[in-house]
């Protein structure tokens, strides 16, 4: 399979250091596994992720699946001459998680020139489907 990232010289070490400084490292997300047409990321499910009932919070789920859809469009871009920005995210969460990690994966339904369209799924550590999130990324010429 013919792979959809603009550089093929990208490694998961790479990934994980430019997100050191941002929500992604403070929530302890990390990025597993970089596929032809998909990325892969997890999360721990632990006091920074949860809600006040012991429950995985939404909201860290939304964060881990624009994190990884966002990295996704990050490398498929010509950095040199664009960049992506988050236009709209939406999410179902389907089950509840209370410990272990969480875990992303992101394929595109939609890769244009002005937009990228994500469907990234997020599984428990059973595999079991947790939270299903479309994300929609704009392709903007950089300044």
């Amino acid at each position: 399979m013919k792979t959809i990232w603009h550089s093929l010289d990208v490694s998961l070490d790479t990934l994980n250091e430019i997100g050191e400084t941002t929500m992604a490292s403070h929530l302890g997300m990390e990025f597993t596994e970089i596929g032809p047409d998909y990325l892969k990321g997890m999360m721990p499910v632990d006091h920074r992720t949860k809600q006040p009932y012991g429950l995985l919070h939404g909201g860290a789920s939304v964060a881990l699946a624009e994190t990884v859809g966002s990295m996704a469009s990050a490398l498929i871009i010509n950095p040199e001459k664009q960049i992506c920005v988050g236009m709209e995210i939406s999410a179902n969460h389907l089950r509840s998680v209370t410990e272990g990690y969480v875990h992303a994966c992101a394929k595109p339904l939609h890769i244009g020139a002005t937009s990228h369209v994500w469907d990234i799924r997020i599984t428990d550590d059973q595999h079991k489907l947790v939270c299903v999130s479309r994300l929609t990324m704009a392709i903007l010429a950089k300044r």
